[in-house]
């Protein structure tokens, strides 16, 4: 694109202002034309269907043009406009009419297809080239002589425009009803009278005509050899033959002619046309003379067939000439006229071989000549390709042939000396076909050179390669004559037949890839379609061949005759679309320079090619007379000529082998670049490197960022063409060495204006870096030299390129940080819209995964932008320095969003649902670009407010967008994205549980009202069951519809909810003096909501899959765990209020959930994240205190001790494996560390549920013996712990220190967020609600609540921390002091931070910056850190300490003024919902603009309260690390 070419060829500007003006531009354009793309696709949605009417109403305009011109040229005064001649307005009526021809196959492929956006643009497309084709219609007959010619050109003309405005009005008819059989049929009948207007259009240009009566007279000549007996010959066998040898040389003369004419004016090929004619009509009547003198009827045969096979081949050439002159720019039209004038002399070859009886080795000679001056046109000017040859086959051709030449130059002086003839005969035979093969190589290795000299345009690779089609059509087209022939022989039938599969399966490999390249649906679909009509078409001729090769007779031949039909149809179907402009390669242009390094290859191969045939001439007289000394002179003569060429020929292929010569220039001048960075480096060691004054560093950063990005592109290129592509390969590293220098200026540059010497020489390194690599890259490159042949090079190509790559990649990492550390944001804004331009590329091929997998990451990243859009809104007020940062992960999530969102839409079905995903992603491609430059614009002037205005409207556009993709999304797979919702959900729900698990040990979890449990039981009873029912569901809508499985994702996230909420209040009602029994019922709903997770992951996983896949043994297995725990909840509800049984019921759940626990454990899965050794170690520690707890518990067996045994059991063992695990993981943990540590975690676990499942036992049945053997158990587990720490101190190496006494830094801790949080405090007192106009009592003083409750909030935590350093200071022994400190550490810490961020969300609330829902999760931070710090401190301080009063009522108090605030917050949330229920009932606003407005609410709540509950999940991992193992709660 021209964008992509202004790009590449900034760098290589030297004029600064020049190429900055070119960069703007650039940019400037492809954001224009980014737009107009957006805007076009929605006027498409708009007025698609105007467009067919359109294109009629156009046709119909040119048909009444036409009339006009008509009468115009009648009167006599139809005149040519200025700059028409008569042979422009041919070649463009020509060219046109093939455009015409290859848009209306697409019109006709997209109306049978039903796609109407498809059939408005090939009508608009036809309409076009049926305006291009008028224009040249009259002016062909404006600038002709003839009035005749031009009123029948002007009549044929409008002719195909009737024929045409029927086309397009049956195309509309045809989607009106898609796949009604009688439309298609008539649709096909319009077609077939179009396409034969359009041919008897051509037929009226100049020379066609006089072409066409060549033809019809070589058909009438041809009559002659029906008749069933030949007159017998007057003359005699002598003259017969000399005629028949004159004739065939006129006739060779003539195709030649032809050939030639072609390239010449009209006039020349109707004059060359009608002499080839006469001279077939002379060369028949002497052929007929001969086959007279034949003896028997089988030779007269013989003759005829030949003579038939001569007709066949000269009516080909003509066509062939005709073709080319009305399209000479057609692909491949040169190499079939070449291929049609070759058949020709062959033909003539083989009937004089069999017609003459001359002295042995006369007529070789002869065939040979004539063979030779054929080819001899090949060298004329080689600009298209020869052949489908590689340069290196084109050097093994030559090799090959010069050997067998060299054989036979010494066969044919050495029989003709021994008068050994016929093998003498022989002997020119194959010298000729190896003078032939020569000749190609060589013309195609000089195409070659020609195309790959840097000068010369490269050719761009389209969908498919027409010359490919053609070739395969011309080859299949002959091989199906070959095979029906009833001269053919049983191999002549096979080889045929072999030609035929050849092609055919080249063909719909051909098809295959550019179904899978085009993002056209409708090209996509044909090509699928065409590549089966060939493949069946293919088969069923197959079986015929086979009938065939068992049995020749005539009934199969006929069979054979049949079956070919289809084929052909097929395959010139196939070619007529594959010719389409919007396909199309572009060929190579071959530049002067390139030109003149063809020439030594073309020299030489024109002086073999002479000196040859002048060396068979005189072999022909002396096989006659070999007595002849000064002819043997003449004939040594030759012999050292033709040597000499082919050795000079040879020279010449490999001296200009593609590549090379620029490979060395290319590797000089980065070896000079590398040179100059050393330079620059030693100056900038020495702290003397010169400032550049000239210009701005950040005009220096973008220019060393494009021209980074540009070398970056061509790393790929280059590998390819060094591995298989010799003729890029000049071009590609011409390229590559051009960006060198302005690369080492302007990484110079960037250094000298940094102040940082580290940065200085890191920029300095990694661009010195970056040019090794590529010389690397070019040295590898130079060995492989483009031969797919030479693979040993091919794995040093893709090392060099893979080293390159991770150059580039480091050098943009440290230029992004520079340039958005200074708010420039060019690159980040170029990435992102490389990213959207991508989207509109077809499919990759290689799309693996199913809608849904792309479905799952798709939401990921768009949920991730959203979240960065939020954040920059808040931090474009209180600290807009970190912006880029933002900025920079929002282009990166972008760019996997595009890739991700790519492949979504290329697999999501129906069509339309991929084209909404596409155009969604898009523009939220546009909404990210422009939130970037604001957040570039705000760090320049990080105080202008209405920046900062502008970048929270982008910042909420960029919201809606996201809302707008996921809804797209969810129409493609309502199920799934059900799934991935309620799974959010549920996180959130086991999040929150952990929470209610803290206040419950902190004991603080009361009941509001004096309630029972019995109160709730019924409750919790009745919405488990209600819970089973809708796994149930859940289960098989995996196996149903995509609308039964979101039903059954969104009623098993509700009724957790519900469920979760009951037992809460249930718990709560056992009041705070029996927290153990709260966490044993907590524990129990938190491990059914696992489970639930679990299952809603497995459901999405196996939705739409067969059931024998893998994924649905994994859903069954999930389900079973399912039942498993609301079983076990069931049971505990149960046990709850029964003393004698409750211990015993909590360790059975207990039991049960590690079991699980140790399942996960025991799975291939790789833990998300990784912890240290240390952490691991110190979680076994937890083990050690749970197994003396157990221990005590199984003596005791007193119920409370039970259940304390039962929840601390529960958490040790988790942590434990989550940490063992995660360890193990731990970069540069070797494979059998890792096994050894995981190996002794599942054998402590084991060794522990052992002694859990004893404990059981005992209960059951207390008996001395039993009790015994708890200590045995015991120590089991113990050495289990001390293999396992053994193992995780080998995973630590030797870098363990101790930890400094954390109690003195607890202690500072304790009182530094004290004094933060009163500053936090005194600055909530500062501030004032916005001032608003009055509307309605109620809500006024909303802003003054959330003030007041996060005002009281500050306070009481205040008071909290400054209770718990008192709490702290109580002295502990010296052992665990570390630990339990670091525990109080981090809670402390917890609470500060949760109560600043408060202050921050209230302080945006006030201002209008920030929702209520931020308010609300920051108020429940408050509260869960709060818990968290209360347990830390009631792990050790004295219960009824006086400060230990303190803390307990400084806790309660932050309880409830989070709780007030929430209140408040959720109140005036749902306040503003109503209001907005007001506005909408008293305006009138369009139904359809309401209910859009409510779905993007719902989805923007949605989304927001996953954030919410994903931030907490990972806030929990991060900073809850310290906290002593037996408060540890099990991360969800």
């Amino acid at each position: 694109s021209p964008t992509n070419l202004a790009k590449a060829a900034v760098p290589t500007v030297s004029d600064q202002a020049a190429a900055m003006q070119l960069s703007q531009c650039a940019k400037n354009l492809a954001t224009s034309l980014a737009e107009l793309r957006t805007a076009s696709q929605k006027a498409h949605e708009a007025c698609g269907p105007m467009e067919i009417d359109s294109a009629l109403n156009t046709v119909q305009t040119l048909k009444n043009e036409l009339q006009d011109a008509k009468m115009a040229a009648v009167d006599g005064q139809l005149k040519p406009l200025p700059g028409e001649t008569l042979e422009k307005c041919a070649q463009d009526l020509g060219s046109t009419s093939k455009a015409v021809g290859s848009s209306m196959a697409q019109l006709l492929t997209c109306a049978a297809q039903g796609n109407e956006h498809y059939t408005g643009v090939a009508a608009r497309e036809t309409a076009q080239a049926l305006k291009t084709l008028a224009q040249a219609a009259r002016g062909v007959a404006a600038s002709t002589t003839d009035p005749m010619a031009a009123h029948a050109m002007l009549d044929s003309a409008r002719d195909v425009m009737e024929g045409s405005a029927m086309l397009i009005q049956e195309a509309k008819q045809a989607l009106v009803a898609p796949g009604d059989a009688e439309s298609q049929q008539r649709l096909a009948q319009v077609a077939k009278a179009v396409s034969h207007s359009l041919n008897n259009f051509v037929n009226c240009l100049p020379g066609q005509k006089d072409v066409d009566m060549a033809l019809k007279s070589i058909g009438e000549s041809s009559k002659k050899l029906l008749v069933d007996s030949l007159p017998p010959s007057s003359k005699s066998f002598q003259e017969a033959q000399s005629e028949l040898n004159q004739a065939a040389a006129d006739l060779n003369q003539s195709a030649g002619e032809v050939v030639h004419a072609t390239r010449g004016q009209s006039g020349e090929l109707a004059a060359a046309s009608g002499k080839f004619s006469d001279d077939f009509d002379e060369f028949l009547d002497a052929g007929i003379e001969m086959a007279g003198q034949a003896q028997t009827k089988e030779d007269q045969i013989q003759v005829i067939g030949n003579l038939k096979n001569i007709s066949m081949a000269s009516s080909k050439l003509l066509l062939a000439a005709k073709s080319l002159s009305v399209d000479p720019g057609a692909p491949n039209a040169k190499n079939l006229l070449a291929a049609a004038a070759r058949a020709v002399t062959e033909s003539i070859n083989q009937l004089i071989t069999l017609c003459t009886q001359q002295a042995p080795g006369q007529k070789e000679c002869d065939n040979a000549l004539r063979e030779l001056e054929t080819v001899k046109g090949m060298l004329d000017n080689p600009n298209e390709p020869v052949s489908d040859l590689s340069y290196f086959d084109c050097i093994e051709g030559v090799m090959e042939n010069s050997k067998v030449l060299g054989e036979a130059m010494a066969g044919i002086s050495q029989n003709a000396k021994t008068g050994d003839l016929p093998v003498f005969g022989e002997c020119v035979g194959v010298a000729s076909k190896a003078l032939c093969g020569l000749t190609e190589a060589a013309a195609q290795a000089s195409y070659l050179v020609g195309i790959s000299d840097p000068n010369s345009q490269a050719g761009h690779q389209g969908l498919v390669d027409p010359i490919q089609f053609a070739r395969a059509n011309q080859s299949i087209q002959m091989a199906c004559q070959n095979l029906v022939d009833p001269a053919s022989s049983p191999s002549q039938v096979l080889s045929a037949a072999t030609i035929v599969a050849k092609h055919t399966s080249a063909l719909c490999n051909a098809c295959r890839i550019a179904s899978s390249k085009t993002a056209n649906p409708v090209a996509k679909r044909h090509f699928v379609q065409s590549a089966k009509e060939v493949a069946n078409s293919t088969a069923n001729l197959v079986k015929t061949i086979k009938a065939l090769d068992g049995d020749f007779s005539e009934d199969n031949r006929n069979k054979c005759r049949v079956a070919t039909a289809p084929l052909i149809e097929a395959v010139e179907n196939l070619t007529a679309f594959a010719s389409n402009p919007e396909f199309v390669s572009i060929p190579a242009q071959i530049s002067t320079e390139g030109s003149r390094a063809q020439e030594p290859i073309l020299t030489s191969a024109r002086i073999m090619l002479e000196s040859s045939s002048l060396l068979i001439k005189t072999a022909r007289s002396l096989a006659i007379n070999p007595k002849d000394p000064p002819t043997w002179s003449v004939l040594a003569g030759h012999s050292h000529t033709v040597s000499d060429s082919i050795k000079s020929l040879i020279t010449s292929i490999r001296d200009k082998a593609p590549g090379q010569r620029e490979c060395d220039y290319s590797i000089d001048g980065i070896n000079k670049c590398i040179r100059d960075i050393e330079q620059a480096s030693l100056a900038a060691v020495s702290q003397n490197l010169g400032t550049r004054d000239d210009i701005s560093v950040e005009a220096l950063q973008e220019q060393l960022t494009s021209v980074v990005q540009e070398i970056g592109h061509l790393i790929d290129p280059i590998a390819t063409a060094a591995r298989g592509e010799a003729a890029q390969l000049g071009h590609k590293v011409t390229q590559l060495a051009s960006y060198f220098e302005p690369l080492v200026l302007a990484a110079v540059g960037v250094a000298s204006k940094m102040l940082d010497h580290q940065q200085q020489m890191t920029v300095l390194d990694q661009t010195k870096t970056l040019a090794e690599s590529a010389l690397q890259m070019l040295y590898a490159a130079k060995e492989g030299g483009g031969n797919p042949k030479a693979s040993h090079t091919h794995d040093a190509i893709t090392e060099a390129a893979q080293l390159m790559k991770e150059a580039v990649d480091d050098i943009m990492v440290t230029l992004n940080e520079a340039a958005s550390e200074v708010g420039m944001v060019g690159g980040m804004v170029d990435s992102i819209a490389e990213a959207m331009n991508k989207l509109d590329e077809g499919t990759p091929p290689d799309s693996k995964g199913t809608f849904v997998d792309y479905q799952t990451t798709v939401v990921k990243y768009s949920k991730a932008i959203a979240v960065t859009a939020q954040e920059m809104m808040t931090k474009s007020v209180t600290n807009p320095e970190e912006l880029g940062g933002l900025a920079s992960q929002m282009t990166t999530d972008y760019g996997h969003l595009a890739f991700q969102g790519r492949m979504a839409a290329a697999t999501a079905e129906p069509e339309e649902i991929g084209f909404q995903i596409r155009t969604r992603v898009q523009e939220l491609g546009h909404g990210c670009i422009f939130l970037v430059q604001k957040a570039g614009a705000l760090q320049v002037c990080p105080m202008d407010s209405y920046t900062k205005r502008e970048l929270i409207e982008c910042a909420r556009a960029v919201t809606e967008k996201v809302s707008l993709v996921l809804s797209a999304l969810q129409a493609g797979n309502k199920g799934t994205q059900a799934c991935i919702t309620a799974a959010s959900a549920v996180s959130g729900i086991i999040a929150d549980l952990d929470t209610t698990i803290m206040f419950a040990t902190a004991g603080t979890l009361n009941a509001e009202n004096n309630e029972s449990f019995a109160d709730h039981r019924e409750n919790i009873l009745k919405t488990a069951k209600t819970l089973v029912e809708d796994t149930k569901l859940l289960v098989s809508g995996a196996a149903s519809s995509q609308e039964k499985l979101a039903q059954a994702a969104q009623s098993s996230a509700s009724t957790i909810t519900q469920l979760a909420e009951v037992v809460k209040l249930g718990a709560a009602s056992l009041g705070s003096d029996d927290p153990e029994t709260q966490v044993v019922l907590i524990n129990a709903i938190k491990d059914v909501a696992k489970a639930l997770s679990d299952l809603i992951g497995a459901t999405k996983g196996a939705a739409s899959k067969p059931a024998d896949d893998p994924s649905m043994y994994q859903l069954k297995g999930a389900a079973k765990v399912m039942v498993t725990n609301v079983t076990s909840l069931l049971k505990t509800v149960k046990a709850v209020e029964d003393e004698a049984t409750r211990g015993t019921r909590a360790l059975e759940a207990t039991i049960e959930y590690i079991k699980q626990e140790l399942t996960v454990f025991e799975s291939k899965e790789v833990p998300e994240k990784t912890s240290s050794p240390e952490e691991s170690i110190r979680m076994t520690k937890g083990i050690t205190m749970a197994t003396a707890k157990a221990v005590a518990s199984g003596n005791s067996c007193r119920q409370e001790d039970v259940i304390a045994t039962a929840n601390l059991s529960r958490k040790a063992v988790a942590d434990m494996l989550t940490a063992c695990k995660q360890a193990s993981y731990y970069p540069e943990v070797s494979e059998d560390v890792r096994a050894r540590a995981l190996r002794f975690g599942t054998e402590c676990t084991l060794g522990y549920l052992e002694l859990l499942e004893h404990v059981l036992l005992i209960l059951q049945k207390p008996t001395p013996e039993l009790k015994h053997q708890l200590a045995v158990l015991s120590k089991r587990v113990a050495s289990a712990v001390t293999e396992l720490i053994q193992a995780t101190e080998a995973m630590k190496g030797t870098e363990w220190v101790d930890p400094e006494d954390p109690t003195v830094i607890a202690e500072t801790e304790l009182l530094g967020a004290a004094a933060s949080i009163e500053a936090a405090a005194k600055k909530l007192e500062q501030l004032k609600p916005r001032a608003k106009p009055r509307q309605a009592d109620e809500t006024l003083d909303f802003e003054e609540q959330i003030l007041e409750a996060a005002k009281s909030i500050a306070a009481a935590t205040s008071a909290l921390v400054k209770s718990a350093s008192a709490v702290g200071a109580i002295p502990a022994n010296a052992a665990d002091d570390g630990q339990w400190s670091q525990g109080l550490i981090s809670a402390a810490r917890m609470v500060a931070a949760a109560t600043s961020s408060l202050c921050e969300a209230a302080n945006a609330s006030v201002q209008g910056h920030a929702s209520e829902e931020k308010l609300i999760s920051s108020a429940k931070q408050v509260a869960a850190s709060t818990a968290q710090l209360l347990v830390a401190c009631k792990v050790k301080a004295d219960q009824d300490s006086e400060a230990m009063r303190r803390l307990q009522a400084a806790g309660n108090a932050v309880k409830l003024a989070s709780d007030n605030l929430v209140r408040a917050a959720q109140k005036a949330a749902f306040g503003k919902a109503e209001d907005d229920d007001v506005v909408v009932k008293t305006k009138f606003v369009g139904g359809i603009a309401q209910i859009i407005a409510a779905q993007e609410e719902m989805l923007k709540k949605e989304r927001e309260l996953e954030e919410a509950r994903k931030k907490l999940a990972q806030i929990r991992q991060q900073q809850y690390k310290f906290l002593p193992t037996e408060l540890r709660e099990d991360e969800g």
